[in-house]
């Protein structure tokens, strides 16, 4: 039997994939470095072999799949290579892989993690569903109709892909390390959209996918009364988000989530409008909205003692400002506390000001110390240049976190797309071996 063998297995990406296999009977295993990622828990529950780099996991009968991250002068591509054994990029594999089923991508600058979810537990609750979510989730499905996955635009990986829908949340400069310029973003989002075979469901009130040309339907959603499937009469409360949806400006039904902020009306929009195009009756939709727990990292509670703890993959200014406004709505008499670790030197050289304004929205600012790239050239930039423009704002450290016990009752936000966990998790730890707190 063919051995599937991941070449960086903890990437998110990567682990959902090899998930995916597993669970359809494929043998599956891979490799990586030996530090802890939050991603590794569901491939060891699952039984998936996961080893230290070296060139000896390689051998006759395999199939690697290679993480993007990872050159080809990596010591076990170099082996497969040597050996005559296919070595196939993530991407690549997962473009020809979803051709077997009715593929829809999910796409956009932010909010592709959750849409994905979200739209594969609709879906579940209508038809056999496989999926692949940007949080390490992979779900395999032997006779699945649809295959739900997230779509990357960093370094155009998503033109891998034909899919038979997309899905396209919005379109904003980030990765400023690759992209020149919101231009060159938007550039990269229209030659996907030429490569959609069935229809596009695109964010009507973003001045960018309204640019969007296509061979296919291009439907919209959104809030203004020019989209395709609006969301009006939204009620926002503290146990979540109920508004009505109007087809064409006619009225379809109404619908609740429990999760808060506009970002999440949108996505739940997005999913709305592709289960209506699919047949998909409206019950079953209220039904799985309503049921839907949420993805890892997407607005994770914790209570311990007085305080709420939250963890968030925000790591642009737009994500940031959507997870307070979210912090906001459900907790509107607490003090919401942000705790950021900016992710790449070019990204925080480049968003410096917009960082500065949206973390200003919470009542008291920390920040870690920049998770950069060894690969990246950051000059003088230092976490002290966005402490400059926040009034108030402290730099903490994984030894110092237990400052944060002095806002009694409040809800913190440890926001971060590097390893911001680990500030956490220190803070958990203070508060279980000084005040016995679990």
């Amino acid at each position: 039997m063919t051995i599937y063998h991941f070449v960086g297995i903890k990437g998110s990406g990567m682990s959902a994939l090899a998930q995916i296999l597993h669970e359809m009977g494929y043998s599956v295993q891979g490799s990586d470095v030996e530090k802890y990622f939050f991603t590794q828990a569901a491939l060891e529950k699952a039984g998936i072999k996961i080893l230290p780099f070296q060139k000896d996991n390689i051998s006759e009968g395999m199939i690697v799949i290679a993480g993007n991250a990872f050159p080809d002068t990596h010591e076990e591509i170099e082996q497969a290579k040597k050996l005559d054994i296919p070595v196939i990029r993530y991407h690549r594999f997962l473009g020809e892989f979803t051709k077997n089923f009715t593929s829809i991508a999910v796409t956009g600058s932010h909010g592709k993690t959750s849409t994905t979810g979200l739209l594969s537990h609709v879906l579940e609750g209508a038809q056999p569903t496989a999926c692949l979510i940007g949080d390490g989730t992979g779900k395999g499905v032997k006779d699945a109709k649809y295959f739900v996955f997230e779509a990357c635009e960093y370094r155009r990986h998503f033109l891998s892909y034909f899919p038979d829908y997309a899905i396209m949340t919005n379109i904003d400069f980030d990765h400023p390390d690759y992209f020149a310029n919101i231009e060159d973003v938007f550039s990269a989002f229209q030659e996907m959209a030429i490569q959609v075979k069935k229809g596009i469901f695109a964010y009507g009130d973003d001045e960018y996918l309204q640019r969007i040309q296509a061979k296919v339907p291009v439907v919209f959603y959104g809030f203004s009364g020019e989209n395709d499937f609006q969301a009006r009469n939204v009620e926002k409360t503290t146990e979540g988000t109920t508004f009505d949806v109007f087809v064409r400006n006619t009225f379809y039904d109404s619908f609740y989530i429990s999760s808060y902020g506009d970002h999440n009306v949108l996505n739940a929009l997005a999913v709305i409008a592709i289960c209506h195009y699919e047949g998909i009756e409206a019950e079953i939709i209220k039904e799985r909205l309503a049921s839907f727990s949420g993805v890892k990292r997407r607005f994770s509670e914790k209570l311990l003692g007085t305080q709420i703890l939250i963890d968030d993959y925000a790591h642009h200014p737009t994500e940031i400002r959507a997870t307070i406004d979210a912090a906001r709505q459900k907790f509107p008499d607490r003090e919401i506390v942000a705790v950021f670790q900016p992710h790449t030197f070019t990204r925080t050289q480049t968003f410096l000001e917009e960082f500065a304004g949206s973390l200003r929205l919470a009542d008291r600012v920390y920040l870690c110390e920049i998770f950069g790239s060894a690969r990246e050239n950051h000059g003088k930039l230092s976490i002290k240049d966005l402490q400059e423009k926040i009034p108030g704002a402290e730099i903490i450290s994984e030894d110092r976190t237990s400052i944060l016990k002095e806002h009694e009752g409040s809800v913190i936000i440890f926001m971060g797309a590097g390893d911001i966990q680990k500030y956490q998790d220190a803070y958990e730890k203070y508060l279980t071996e000084q005040f016995k707190l679990n």
